[in-house]
């Protein structure tokens, strides 16, 4: 299984956001210089992420993003099945699948399906962000750039 690239950007703005010691607000902008990804596709997955009540985006001068809950509240299962829209691992109606009656792989895939996610539930942001991930993020947020001399 391959998580899509929103799952992916998800899990990087939390754990991005996981570090709070930083005076100024954490923003958009900043996340996707920090991991050089799209700010366009960013402000979709932050919107989705807010919409879910996972973060807490406020808009104007001095906003930003922070988490909205201790990073111990975040199941990673959860978090990724939301992410994932809860996807199947394969689909026998689309195109229609002439086993379908008679098939014993979608009931299987399903099982595993299942193992994963539970495996996944038995642990938290904050156990993603754990030593030496956390300290890397640090050293991410260290990054800021100078202020401008104009």
């Amino acid at each position: 299984m391959q998580l899509t690239h929103f799952t992916d950007l998800g899990l990087r703005v939390l754990m991005y956001l996981t570090h709070t010691a930083s005076p100024a607000p954490v923003t958009i902008s900043e996340i996707a210089e920090r991991y050089a990804v799209s700010r366009h596709h960013l402000v979709k997955v932050v919107h989705f992420m807010g919409q879910q009540g996972w973060i807490i985006t406020t808009r104007g001068k001095g906003g930003g993003l922070a988490l909205a809950h201790a990073p111990t509240h975040y199941r990673l299962g959860q978090v990724i099945r939301t992410l994932e829209h809860s996807k199947d691992l394969i689909d026998c109606a689309d195109p229609p699948c002439g086993l379908r009656t008679n098939c014993q792989l979608k009931g299987i895939l399903d099982i595993a399906l299942d193992a994963f996610f539970a495996a996944l539930d038995r642990h938290t942001l904050a156990d993603a962000v754990a030593s030496p991930t956390g300290e890397a993020i640090v050293m991410l947020h260290q990054l800021r750039r100078p202020a401008r001399s104009w």
